[in-house]
Parts: C-alpha cells; structure tokens; sequence
C-alpha cells in the first residue's frame, strides 16, 4: 500500500481576503478573476489602501495545490506537501497550519532565513476572486525541497500549473514528474489560471511532459490552451496531452473524461459568495474520490458537492466539522465504491 495517497507540490501563502468593490479593483489596477504576482512594496501599498476593509477570513495556510491537499487529507486520505516557508512568524504559522490539518511535510532543522510568500484574494460582491500574490521565499522553491521517496511512495503526484512563474519552481515541478514516471505513480496537474495559460504555455508543456495522468482546469484554461471555440472542441483536443481530464464549469457542473468515456457532471444550486477556492476543492475531492475506489462520475459527483460548499461562504476551505456531512450527503446519492 502507498504511504501517500497525493503528493503535492507547490507555493507556501499565507492567504487573506478582503471583500472589495470593482470600483476598488479599478482604482488600484488589479486585473479581476486573475492571479497577479507583486513584490514587496505593491504588497504593502495594497494592504495600507484596503487597511479599513472587511477582512472576510482568518489567515490560512494557502496556496492552489496546498489547498487540495489539505482537502484531500480533511476528508480522510494521506497527503504529503512540498513547498518553501522562511524562518519568520508566518512560515512557523503556515508549518503548524499544515500539521493541523493532518498533512506531511518535510521537516527541515533550520527554516531559511527571508519573507513567507502573502496572498491577498479580494472578493468582489459577484463572488468573483483577484488574487494578488507575492511569492516571497516560495519564488526559490527548488528540487531541493523534492522529498522523492515520499513520492515514489504516493499514488498521486499533484502539481499547480503556477510553478510555472518561477524558473526553479517549473525545473522542481519536471524533476518531480520524472521521479513519479519512474516509480509508476500517476501524475495530476491543474492550469491553475488563464494568465498561466496565456504567458506561460511553453513553460506548461515542460511540466506536462509528453502527458499527464489527469489534468484539470476550468473552462477559461482549457479553451485557452487549445484554441477552441466551445468546450466540447476543448475536452477532445485535451486528451492530446492528458490521459484524463476534468474542467470545471462554474454553476454548469463540470466535464469529465476517463480517458475513454465523456461524464457531464451537473452542479449543485448555491448562492456563491466567494469562488476563491473552489477549483483546488474540486480537484482535491476528485483525488481523494478516485484514490478511494470511486470512478470518475463518482468523483466528479463528490468533487462538485464540495465545491460548491465552498463559493457559499468566505475562505477557500471548508470546517473539519463539514467533510463528513459532505461526504455523507455524497454517500446517500452515490453506489459504494468498488
């Protein structure tokens, strides 16, 4: 039996969010729905000029692929992360919010010394998430923070599609790809943005490889990364490069493929308040689903129930209390797994 049932490997943020208006977006130039990186200084200006908002969450430990595989392990699979914290109050804060929630770390004597990468995710009254993110020390994460017997020892190897900004990120993502193949363990990757897709996409391809087990992304990603005019265009021509596929549809459910047959998934009705989130949730109930017995339709069923617990409220992660009656309710409508 594999120790892991998903290892990942991806940015170490210190997520906030802030609830804001697109007149506030407008003012201070920020892109709405993408992810923008920042340096320090447009950090700080940020935060003095939304220092009277709303504050929607507490501080959590974020990051695309740390927030599926802290969902993988709150719904009860084995999860192991990868990422790059600093010796400072927030890279303690973020290692103990990691052991909290059940995942394992590589746990290095002396953390480095530098700045704990900060997300601030502004949720305008459309539910929609821009996230402004400065990488700090995780803009050095490198194949030195590969733990490869933790992934040999995996079934699942998860990369987020935004290592691709960082030159020794992308070379950490390839390396752990390599190690997976040559231990027979599946590889998942998430396009993780549009703008990754749109400036990144030569970068993207040296992550994929020649293909991916699974890959996911959302409907903006996957017309953008083939070229097509409607997502059922998309959905074939993503098979070129993955041998599965799921592409999340906002409130249309999602589009799954097993590598052979095609699964609409429909969605579940919600009011959504804030979609930060909401596709590292998918893929993290999909993993956990499928490493568990379920087939795709299943997991597709599980991934799009909680998701959509996630836009009904702030923050891109459920309660512990949450994931049982989740599952329950998905457990209620769906065959046991095999």
């Amino acid at each position: 039996m594999n120790q892991y049932h998903v290892y990942g490997l991806g940015a170490a943020l210190v997520d906030t969010e802030i609830e804001v208006t697109d007149q506030d977006l407008q003012h201070l130039s920020i892109d709405k729905g993408l992810m923008t990186l920042v340096d320090e200084q447009r950090h700080h200006q940020l935060l003095d000029h939304l220092d009277n908002h709303l504050t929607a969450s507490k501080r959590a430990s974020g990051g695309s692929a740390a927030n599926t595989v802290i969902a993988v392990s709150s719904f009860g699979g084995r999860a192991f992360y990868s990422c790059k914290v600093a010796d400072d109050e927030h890279g303690h804060f973020y290692l103990n919010d990691l052991t909290s929630a059940g995942v394992d770390y590589h746990h290095n004597d002396k953390l480095a010394d530098g700045i704990t990468g900060k997300c601030l995710v502004l949720i305008t009254p459309d539910a929609e998430r821009s996230m402004n993110t400065f990488l700090g020390i995780s803009e050095t994460l490198s194949e030195v923070e590969l733990h490869p017997e933790a992934i040999s020892n995996s079934q699942y190897l998860y990369l987020e599609g935004y290592l691709v900004t960082s030159e020794t990120g992308r070379a950490a993502a390839i390396r752990a790809r390599q190690i997976a193949e040559q231990h027979g363990v599946k590889t998942a990757l998430s396009l993780s943005d549009p703008g990754m897709v749109t400036f990144f996409r030569d970068g993207l391809q040296q992550m994929i490889g020649q293909r991916v087990d699974l890959l996911f992304c959302n409907e903006a990603e996957a017309l953008g990364w083939t070229g097509a005019d409607n997502i059922d265009k998309a959905a074939r021509e993503l098979l070129n490069v993955a041998n599965s596929f799921a592409i999340t549809l906002g409130a249309e459910g999602a589009l799954i493929c097993d590598g052979s047959e095609f699964y609409r998934i429909p969605p579940h009705k919600v009011t959504a308040v804030d979609t930060n989130g909401a596709g590292d949730m998918f893929a993290g109930a999909f993993l956990y689903a499928i490493t568990h017995g379920y087939d795709y339709p299943a997991a597709g069923q599980l991934a799009s129930l909680a998701a959509a617990n996630v836009v009904s409220q702030f923050g891109p992660r459920l309660t512990l209390e949450q994931y049982p009656e989740i599952f329950s309710a998905f457990e209620s409508a769906t065959p046991p797994a095999l």
